[in-house]
Parts: structure tokens; sequence; C-alpha cells
């Protein structure tokens, strides 16, 4: 049986066309980007672009407005950046990584160099290029944060030496070394094991079984419960700055490469960088600080890049959120029903319904 509907995920080649041009989305595995790299992206998108840069809730950046010849000229400069290593893998080099590996106390073991060697094997086998876009790859340093991103094939680190290969709660003691091979290998097995259907491991009747009897495993541990969350802030050597409505704009992706090396982009569509940048990075409308009005609001692309929506709701997230009540929940603006962007597991449901907006089902 084949799907019927196609896979639509946006990618830098299959550019999806929205309501302002075309939509492209480009990988960042492990969300990790250079200076130099983010400032590619900055410039691609004020050249061919609206000028704006979107972080995604996998950790990836989108470019809005492109016209129509825009497409081939981004190709061009990510692959000069080193940000397109394979043209037939870009949709499904979905890796995330927890932001903070590396840099602070929480971290048991640092993935991000685990994460290059996944992407590696990932492009290196042809056959994956068949991967949904939606399947979701993750590696938590062992703190947890990534416990509500409901990836496909995930680890959580143990110590320096061993990690937790899961696939959903079922959960496999495994060595470093093996990580790699196996996070792809799994990927090959969810392949083998559908019929067309199905998008993600989780649609699988059995799913996870499934695949660990592919691969010769059997679920052997308990995937711990605890988890972390990631707020604005100084973390270790590092800042978690929070993005408002993650959207930054040309003069706040320039100051982030003029103070930053490496700027690392987080599920939550905040950055990570280090610590001694906070007083720049306030003056250009970025937060360096928890309990920000803005610390987990999202939005849609709303009216008038989006022809589905109903309401512009980004202009009005900025009027109503500083004086929203959100009992310390998420929350996320919605021009439609799809809700496009909304977070994993519990937040205020701000929907638009042609004649104002619902919350929670409510009426505003």
């Amino acid at each position: 049986m084949v799907r019927t509907e196609t896979d639509r995920c946006p990618g830098v080649l299959a550019v999806h066309q929205a309501a302002d041009g075309g939509l492209a989305r480009v990988r960042v595995p492990g969300g990790a980007l250079s200076a130099a790299q983010l400032d590619v992206l900055r410039i691609a998108s004020a050249d061919l672009g609206d000028g704006r840069l979107e972080l995604t809730s996998r950790g990836n950046v989108q470019i809005r407005a492109l016209r129509a010849n825009g497409p081939r000229e981004l190709s061009e400069r990510l692959y000069g950046a080193g940000l397109l290593p394979s043209i037939t893998h870009e949709r499904v080099r979905n890796v995330l990584a927890s932001p903070l590996t590396g840099l602070d106390q929480h971290s048991r073991y640092d993935v991000l160099p685990v994460v290059a060697a996944v992407d590696r094997e990932l492009c290196a086998r042809p056959r994956l290029a068949e991967l949904p876009g939606r399947f979701l790859f993750a590696l938590d340093d062992g703190r947890g944060d990534l416990a509500g991103v409901r990836a496909d094939v995930a680890v959580r680190a143990v110590d320096e030496r061993e990690a937790l290969l899961h696939l959903g709660t079922s959960a496999v003691r495994v060595g470093w070394g093996d990580v790699p091979g196996l996070m792809v290998a799994a990927a090959e097995a969810f392949l083998d094991e559908r019929d067309g259907e199905e998008w993600r491991i989780a649609e699988l009747a059995d799913g996870a079984e499934r695949v660990l009897n592919r691969l010769g495993l059997h679920a052997t541990e308990v995937l711990p419960t605890t988890s972390a969350t990631i707020e604005a802030g100084q973390h270790g050597s590092a800042l978690v700055v929070t993005v408002p409505l993650g959207t930054l704009t040309q003069e706040q992706a320039a100051v982030l490469t003029e103070h930053s090396n490496e700027i690392r982009i987080t599920p939550w569509r905040s950055v990570v960088v280090p610590a001694a940048a906070a007083g720049q990075l306030e003056a250009v409308g970025l937060v360096t600080t928890a309990g920000s009005v803005w610390g987990g609001v999202t939005a849609c692309a709303g009216q008038p890049k989006c022809s589905k929506a109903l309401a512009d709701v980004r202009a009005d997230a900025w009027q109503v959120m500083p004086g929203m009540r959100r009992d310390g929940r998420r929350v996320h603006w919605s021009g439609c029903e799809r809700r496009c962007g909304k977070p994993a597991g519990d937040f205020v449901d701000v929907l638009a319904v042609g004649n104002g907006y619902l919350v929670d089902g409510e009426p505003m």
C-alpha cells in the first residue's frame, strides 16, 4: 500500500510555496552553526527572502519569501558554507542534540561529535534518502532535556562509556562507539517494516519491538522519566538566549555572529552562545534572563504569510502576551486548526477562529 498524501516537508531543494513566496528549511544537525555559517544564512535571507531567520522546533532554520530564482542561489550558497553536504538526503537530516551538551555540569557526555557521526552515516546510505521528512533522531546528553521531543530513534547518555538507545520507552544499553551505526540501522529497519503508510516508528503497530528485532536487540532497560527544562540565562560557560517568537532579525543575527564563534539553536527556538555576549544581545531585543514574557511563546506564520491563516497571529501575540495569564505553561498561537509548529506536551492553545481567538477552547 502506498500513502496517497505527499511528503510535503520543505527543504532547500523542495521549497514550499507559501502565500509570501518560497519557504526553505535548512537542516542543522545538532543545531550547531559556526558564526560564518549563520552569517551566510543571514545574508542569504536579506538577498533572497524577507530578511528574517525563523527557528524551528527541531533546531533548524527557515528562510521565507524566496523569489522564483531564490532556491537555486540559496542552495549554492549553502553548499559553499558546508550546510548542504548531501543533495539527496537534505530533508532527512533531522538530528537533535541537547543544546548545552559539553557546556555545563549536567552534561554526562558531549554528544555533538556523535551527532556529526550520525549525520555522516545517514548521508552515506543511499536508501535513507527515502525516509519521511518527519523522521527524527535525538541525542540527549543525559540531562533529559529531549525527553519530550518524541524522536523516532534516540539515545540518552548514561555515562562516558554507555548510552540508552530507545525507540519510545523501549531501551537497550549500548556503547557510544556503536551508537551512530545503530541509529541509522534503526532507520533502515523502519523502512523495511513500513508499508508506505507510516511517517514515524510510532505509527507502526509494535513498531519499536519490530525495529529492535531487526537489529537483533531486545529492550532490557526502562527509560528514566526524569526530564529537564532549559530556561534563558547562564548555564556553565554558556548563555541561553530567548528569541521572541523564534524569529531573528538581521540586526539580531548580525550581533550573534559578531560575538559568538558558535551558535547553537535549541528545539525551543532559543539560542546558546558564550555568556560574555549578554549586554549586546539585550540591546537588539534578545532576552538573556529567565522569566521573560517571551520565554516559551511560539506562533505559526499567520497572515499574510500563510493563505490558510485566519489572523495575523504574530502581530496579535505582540499585543496580547504582556498581559496574558499562562500559569507557567508554554503558549502557541495558531492561525488555523492545523496548529503548525505547536510544541510537544502541555501548552496554552491560542487558536484563531475568524472572529477572534479561542484559548484552550474558550473565547479569549
